[in-house]
């Protein structure tokens, strides 16, 4: 069965391109993005969510629901990613008004109609921070029965982090709703840097996209231009990672990655490691009750990379 997936992202430049990946799922009958839902990271919410509207307008999928959802994290200051993402979100393209507008419901009021609406069927793919899932979960004590699965783009390991030494992005945005949410019981599947980064697209790549003679590569390859010079900047290389993506690609095809099985918890006290996601990994830890969560240690690289590839051409 096309799996059914409520999306929740802070859309700029990666997941813009997640955005089209679905989009050409959804096309081939191979997935139904029911919703999406927009939270304070890359960009504020609201302009994340007329960023997802013009990139499903341009993917010809305008009428999925797109929900603005929580402007702030749980305990701390909001903090934007325009060095990484422009001031737009889109790489600084001042693109046109999209023609829809958001729906009234809020992000997290819309996790939970849909949970309930739907029960069991939903696969929820979060790949910005945890806020609008942690007020969902708050508001909703039995949304972890509503679920079929949670997909997170999030956290590090036996990677360097990204905003800090340890600590990546997602969570590090909003660490006390990323434990809420890896806490509750539910499947969690967390897709972390260590597995993310390795599928970096390269510069053959990224000219066999601006080679494409297509509207939607075209948009593509013009959207990853500035994300392109910022990540070549950090990479060493002509490159970008479209963390987003692979989380995205492990939802609809979980065989692509290689997982291990944990608990998982995220520090929130620490001077310099506040927001790590930290697992023990002794063979006489004892965890207790603690819910296990899958992360994803590794995937089918060169799968991944093709198969985004033919998604934008």
């Amino acid at each position: 069965m096309a799996p059914k997936i409520l999306l929740d992202c802070d859309t700029g430049v990666d997941d813009a391109i997640t955005l089209l990946y679905l989009a050409s799922l959804v096309k081939a009958g191979e997935a139904e993005l029911v919703a999406v839902g927009t939270v304070h990271g890359n960009v504020a919410p609201e302009v994340g969510a007329l960023n997802t509207l013009r990139v499903l307008e341009r993917a010809g999928l305008p009428d999925v629901p797109v929900a603005v959802g929580a402007v702030r994290p749980m305990a701390q200051d909001v903090d934007y990613a325009p060095d990484w993402h422009g001031a737009d979100g889109l790489g600084d393209t001042n693109l046109p008004a999209p023609a829809g507008r958001p729906v009234e419901i809020s992000a997290p009021e819309q996790i939970i109609r849909l949970g309930r609406e739907r029960p069991g069927e939903l696969t929820l793919v979060a790949v910005g921070p945890l806020t609008n899932l942690a007020i969902a979960l708050l508001l909703e004590p039995s949304l972890p029965t509503m679920f079929r699965e949670v997909v997170v783009m999030g956290g590090a390991f036996d990677h360097q982090g990204n905003v800090t030494s340890h600590a990546e992005a997602n969570i590090w945005h909003d660490p006390e709703a990323a434990e809420l949410v890896l806490s509750a019981g539910w499947p969690v599947t967390l897709v972390p840097l260590d597995a993310t980064h390795p599928t970096a697209l390269d510069g053959v790549w990224l000219d066999r996209l601006a080679e494409a003679d297509s509207d939607l590569a075209r948009f593509a390859a013009r959207i990853l231009e500035f994300y392109t010079a910022a990540y070549t900047a950090s990479l060493g290389t002509r490159g970008v990672v479209v963390h987003d993506a692979l989380a995205a690609m492990l939802a609809v095809d979980p065989s692509l990655g290689e997982y291990a099985e944990r608990p998982v918890r995220v520090e929130l006290r620490g001077e310099r490691t506040r927001g790590t996601t930290l697992w023990d990994r002794r063979s006489y830890a004892d965890e207790g009750d603690r819910p296990v969560v899958k992360v994803a240690v590794g995937s089918d690289v060169s799968a991944f990379q093709e198969r985004l590839l033919a998604a934008l051409l």
